[in-house]
Parts: structure tokens; C-alpha cells; sequence
């Protein structure tokens, strides 16, 4: 008797039809962007540099496949796999020290999220819950004005307020006696960094946790943004020459990236709390409704298990010392970077701490006839297939912190130095001595109106968005002719208030994607 095969499933046919010409189509946009490996973009991307950890991370992602991340009750393997990454990354930053017996209060608990904004939220939320205060009843976050963006879009969330304290505008440094005298009777949270993204300074964590001790109620929080230094800072070769992670006991919480010094894929970060209660005061459950107990540890519900197993199998890949020679080659392109752009006339780099972050800032000690503004710089990198990242002029009371770049170093990074350099070096010869960037033609009659009066920044931010709409669409217009680049952008950004600037940066990304 024959056995007649089944029918093949016609839409299964439609779909992989379908499905390849997706794919192709997926393939031919992706050719239209920068490389995320190889180390030709000095931001946004961490490329370990190693082939076999990039076929790990997909790999593990692909047995994880369709796993939803919302019930570990059902999908044992997400408490596994979490519970593995926090236990890792408690050694690493020092949050071992208050096992054993004795009171919870100093042991360390973890939860993982897609990524450092939303650990850098929850820490916020926490930190409002411990304190008691609800939404809008002024609770406040101090930090210093280079701390991560996410903080004050936390605030912004959370119905807090964000204190900004003001930095040193030569070395991009916050004194720690000033932080602490902007600790007052609302404050919910202090945050220092470790590494300041703009800047790559670490905060001083130390003093502020020891006054903090001696003078404050113990309930504000101490957090340190370790996003991008957590995986990096404590295998740095010869140390940092401070102590900001879990070793300083005042410190309440701390996050990191897995998705940065990790070397995993986008998006999986981690929140360490000291004490289960500031660690459960973030977690939002529920049986107020008809359906089944809703328990989120992080600001999502259902969430793929894929990033996390594959920042899992990364880290179980390399261990200490595999991460350990990672951040040695790491560190090692970071010096001759830092060595060979500070040897390029009218460019200084900013003293920083040992980490894997550069700034570059015009030379104010050479004239202007010799001096590289930073913007016109990376432009110029860019189009020579460098991207280095523009960052603009940022105003103080104290004084502006100058309009600069930023580089961000990765292991391949080491590979590629000499080159690098000598598009370093030649973009600034391209541009040394030109005029600072000027603003798109399409924002001139709205600063000429601003700066004379005519406008005031209430006027500008009262407009319909359908009017910011069409005044940023003369930019992206502007951008497929001669518009000078990044820097134009940042030019107008520099002379804006910041109130109004974020909402034109906003319609423009939003022209972008529309």
C-alpha cells in the first residue's frame, strides 16, 4: 500500500515566497549602514573583535527562540538563565562582600532588563518607593549634569524632579562636596557615574557615600550608573585608582550593560539593589483585574528570552580571563589613541580616568587659523569611513563645557589605531583653521528671532507640531546637499534653549523615522 506524502500547506509556499524577498530586501537595507563589527563606528556598538563570540551569542539566542520571558512558573529556564547573569555580575562588582549571616539589609539582589535606560528607571522608581513619596510630590534625583540622559527621562517618567550639579567645565569633574549640598529633604536618590559617558570621568563615589553616611536620612539612595564601565572598569589593567562599585556599602543600587563590555547582543542589562526590599520596591504586581497575577520585575511583560541566553552563554564563554584579555586590548587601543590624537595640532584630548572613553575638544592655546573644531572633525571622519560622535557645548553657570567628540574604544578597536589615526589626522588637516559650524538654513530666521527678541522660546515651544514638523523637514531636506554635516545640527542645538532644542531634535528624529 502507498502512503500518500501530506499536502504541502499552501501557506507555508506563500510565506517562504514571501519570506525570501523580505529577507532580500532586509539584506539590501542593512548594506546602506555602517558595519556593527570591525570597528569602524566609535559609538553605539561594542565589538569584541572575536569572531567565535558573535556565532555563540546567535546561537544561544536561537535555542531560546520563542521563549517569553513574562512566567519563569512556566519557562523554568528564564530564572535559570537571569539568576546565572546576576550571580555574575554581583562577583564582578563587588556585591559577594555582604553574603552570609547577618541582616538582609546588605545582601545583593539583581534583576535583568532590556537595557542601562530602563535599569537606570527602575533604580529611580525604587528609590522613590523606599523613600515613601508618590508621584509628583517632588521627590528628587541629584546627580551631576554629565550623568546619563536616562536619569532625567526617569524623572520625567516618575513624576521627580532631576537636580543637575554642575561640573568643573575644563575637566568635565563634579566636586563631591557640591553634590551632597544639593541633597536636601525630597531627595530620593544621589547618582554618580562610572565612566561619565561625555567625559569618561568617575564620579567620587567614595565621598559622596561617606556624606551621605554622616550627614543624611539612610534612606536616599546612593546609585551608580556602571552601564558602560561595570563589564570593563574592574578588569582594567592596573586599576582605576578609585572604589565606586558594591565595595563601598553606602552604595544602594548599581547597573551595568551586558550589551556594552559584556560583548552580547542588544538589549540586556542588569539593576543590583543592596537589601531585598529596595530590590522588590520596583516590581509592579497585581490581581486587580480578571485575568491571571500579574508579577514584572523591569518595566516590561513579555519580554524574549534571546538577548538574555545569548549575554548568558557570553559571559559563561569568557569568564575572568577571557573578559580580562578583552579589556586589555581594549585599554591598550585606548593609549595609543589617546597619544596619537593628542599629537594632532589644534585638537586636545580630555584628561580622563582609566577606562575606555575618549573626548577631543578644540585647542584654545593655538590660533584660530590652526584650531579643528571637534564637530567639522568627526564630519570629516565620517566621510572617511571613521564615525566618531559629535557631542555639542553644554551651558553652566560656572562655564560651558566646550562642544566636543566621542570616542568609544572596543577590543577590535586595537586593530585598527593606525588607521584611525591617520584618518584622525588627516580629517583635521582638512578642516583646521575653517570657521565654526554654522546653524541649517532652516533654522536662521527662528535663532535671528530668538536672539532679538522677537521670539521667546514659550512662543517657539506653543507651536502645532505639524509648523516644528515643517521647519526641521527643510534640514533632512538640507541633508542630501551641502548642509555641513552633524555639525550644522549641533551648531543650532548650541544657540537654542535647551527646552526648545529637545523639541526640534525630537521632530527631527521623528521626520527621520516617518
Amino acid at each position: 500500500m502507498t502512503v500518500e506524502p501530506p499536502d504541502t500547506d499552501p501557506l507555508d509556499a506563500l510565506i517562504a515566497r514571501r519570506g525570501e524577498a523580505a529577507l532580500e530586501t532586509l539584506a539590501a537595507l542593512r548594506a546602506s549602514d555602517p558595519p556593527t563589527t570591525g570597528g569602524r563606528v566609535l559609538s553605539y556598538v561594542y565589538d569584541s573583535g572575536v569572531e567565535g563570540v558573535d556565532r555563540l551569542a546567535v546561537r544561544a539566542a536561537g535555542l531560546a527562540h520563542g521563549v517569553n520571558g513574562l512566567d519563569p512558573t512556566v519557562f523554568g529556564s528564564v530564572a535559570r538563565i537571569h539568576g546565572g547573569i546576576v550571580n555574575r555580575v554581583r562577583t564582578i562588582l563587588g556585591g559577594d562582600a555582604g553574603d552570609g549571616p547577618g541582616s538582609d539589609d546588605d545582601e545583593v539582589h539583581g534583576v535583568v532588563t532590556s537595557g542601562g535606560t530602563e535599569s537606570c528607571v527602575l533604580a529611580c522608581l525604587a528609590a522613590r518607593e523606599v523613600s515613601g513619596r508618590a508621584p509628583g510630590s517632588g521627590g528628587t534625583i541629584v546627580a551631576p549634569v554629565t550623568v546619563h540622559a536616562a536619569f532625567r527621562k526617569a524623572a520625567h517618567i516618575l513624576g521627580m524632579r532631576f537636580v543637575g550639579v554642575e561640573v568643573d567645565p575644563d575637566t568635565g569633574r563634579v566636586a563631591g562636596e557640591d553634590l551632597l549640598a544639593a541633597v536636601g529633604h525630597d531627595t530620593c536618590l544621589v547618582v554618580c557615574s562610572a565612566s561619565s559617558y561625555p567625559t569618561g570621568v568617575i564620579d567620587p563615589v567614595e565621598q559622596v557615600a561617606a556624606g551621605l553616611d554622616a550627614h543624611h536620612d539612610p534612606r536616599i539612595g546612593l546609585h551608580v550608573d556602571a552601564c558602560l564601565g561595570g563589564l570593563v572598569l574592574p578588569f582594567w589593567p592596573g586599576g582605576v585608582g578609585s572604589t565606586w562599585d558594591l565595595r563601598v556599602r553606602r552604595v544602594t543600587s548599581i547597573s551595568a550593560d551586558l550589551h556594552k563590555y559584556g560583548f552580547a547582543p542588544k538589549g540586556t542589562s542588569v539593576l543590583l539593589s543592596r537589601g531585598r526590599a529596595r530590590h522588590r520596591a520596583s516590581w509592579f504586581s497585581t490581581v486587580d483585574w480578571p485575568g491571571y497575577p500579574v508579577v514584572n520585575p523591569a518595566l516590561s511583560g513579555s519580554k524574549p528570552l534571546e538577548p538574555a541566553a545569548a549575554a548568558w552563554a557570553v559571559l559563561e564563554a569568557l569568564g575572568d580571563d577571557g573578559q580580562s584579555e578583552l579589556v586589555a586590548r581594549t585599554a591598550r587601543a585606548t593609549g595609543r589613541l589617546v597619544e596619537g590624537l593628542a599629537g594632532i595640532e589644534g585638537l586636545r584630548v580630555i584628561d580622563s580616568d582609566p577606562g575606555p572613553l575618549i573626548a577631543v575638544v578644540a585647542d584654545g592655546s593655538v590660533g584660530d587659523a590652526r584650531r579643528v573644531h571637534p564637530h567639522l572633525w568627526a564630519d570629516e571622519c565620517g566621510r572617511r569611513g571613521i564615525a566618531v560622535q559629535a557631542q555639542p557645548a553644554y551651558r553652566q553657570e560656572r562655564g560651558a563645557l566646550p562642544s566636543s567628540s566621542h570616542l568609544t574604544i572596543t577590543p577590535v578597536t586595537e586593530r585598527l589605531t593606525d588607521e584611525i589615526l591617520d584618518v584622525a589626522r588627516a580629517a583635521a588637516e582638512e578642516v583646521r583653521g575653517l570657521p565654526d559650524p554654522t546653524p541649517p538654513a532652516a533654522f536662521a530666521d527662528v535663532l535671528a528671532a530668538l536672539e532679538a527678541g522677537a521670539l521667546s522660546p514659550g512662543d517657539l515651544l506653543a507651536l502645532p507640531e505639524d509648523d516644528v514638523h515643517a521647519m526641521v523637514s527643510g534640514v533632512l531636506a538640507d541633508d542630501d546637499g551641502d548642509d555641513g554635516g552633524m555639525a550644522a545640527l549641533l551648531a543650532a542645538i548650541e544657540r537654542l534653549p535647551a527646552e526648545v532644542g529637545a523639541r526640534l531634535v525630537r521632530a527631527y528624529l521623528a521626520a527621520v523615522m516617518e
